[in-house]
């Protein structure tokens, strides 16, 4: 059973393992033409689909005004488009256009490709066990305090 002091130590030394790994991920975005902010926005419509910007500013945790300036420069940017809502005039639907599609995949297509190489300097078993704690790392982020 560990120690209160090991639980400890194992908490910073995972925090800040994913600190320089989120870092160095962020490194190998292919381009800066959005900010992370956008391009979370930009994530979350391709992984849900169109809705409101109140809807994706809820989902981004932020505020609306704030999300209006990000729906903004995509839009600017050709990455969003928006179309009225179907049952009230009030509101409008975000949603991917293809080219917002395409730099989601490249983003991600870069990071992941830099991942593959880390990960094949890895022996087997080590790939193993960076698969079960993903496993287990997903599952605490999916846990609400």
């Amino acid at each position: 059973m560990p120690q209160q002091g090991d639980e400890r130590s194992l908490a910073s030394r995972l925090r800040l393992a994913s600190v320089r790994l989120n870092r160095r991920l962020r490194a190998q975005r292919s381009g800066s033409t959005v900010t992370l902010t956008q391009f979370s926005a930009l994530s979350t419509l391709d992984k849900c689909g169109s809705m409101t910007p109140g809807e994706l500013a809820a989902k981004e945790v932020v505020q609306p005004p704030s999300m209006t300036r990000v729906i903004a420069a995509l839009e600017d940017a050709g990455f969003v488009s928006r179309r009225p809502h179907p049952t009230d005039g009030r509101q409008s639907i975000v949603e991917l256009t293809e080219a917002g599609r395409g730099y989601v995949l490249a983003d991600i297509s870069a990071r992941e490709a830099w991942l593959d190489k880390r990960l094949a300097e890895l022996t087997d078993a080590e790939r193993n066990t960076l698969a079960e704690a993903a496993e287990i790392i997903d599952r605490m982020a999916g846990q609400q305090d």
